[in-house]
């Protein structure tokens, strides 16, 4: 499974990379990326970035049930990555202290840290029905394919 794994990731950057070329508008990027993580990788509920402005983190371009649009830093899966700037990988949501469920179907979750020339920008998150859904090769391409949208 890792293998067949290793190759959906590597399709996902090269189609990111060659649907982003040359755009530079931050919001068609994102909605994009968003887009083509959510229909290209298997087993999600939802895929989302979050932006860190004043503080908090708000509710960006999004696919799958409607989304938080306020996180405080320390809340929930995603304002513990805007805390530590770590990615974090949960196999079981109900078991993460403070999780925010936006979406009562999500069962595991990804969050990996966005940073824009070496500063903190925002979020990736990732869920998906499915207990243990997230390991490390995803959050390996997802380190690679998260920050695409600059």
């Amino acid at each position: 499974m890792a293998g067949r794994k290793d190759e959906q990731y590597k399709l996902v950057i090269k189609q990111a990379e060659s649907l982003l070329q040359g755009e530079h508008d931050l919001i068609a990027n994102m909605s994009n990326l968003v887009s083509l993580i959510f229909h290209t990788i298997p087993g999600l509920n939802g895929a989302t970035y979050y932006r860190f402005v004043k503080g908090e983190l708000i509710l960006g371009p999004f696919q799958g049930k409607s989304a938080c649009m306020h996180i405080a830093v320390g809340k929930g899966v995603c304002g513990k990555v805007a805390e530590t700037k770590h990615p974090e990988i949960v196999p079981d949501v109900k078991k993460f202290s403070g999780h925010i469920a936006c979406d009562d179907a999500s069962k595991s979750e990804i969050v990996i840290p966005v940073f824009q020339d070496s500063r903190f920008w925002g979020v990736l998150d990732l869920d998906s029905p499915d207990f243990n859904h997230f390991d490390q090769t995803d959050r390996l391409y997802l380190d690679k394919i998260a920050p695409l949208i600059f």
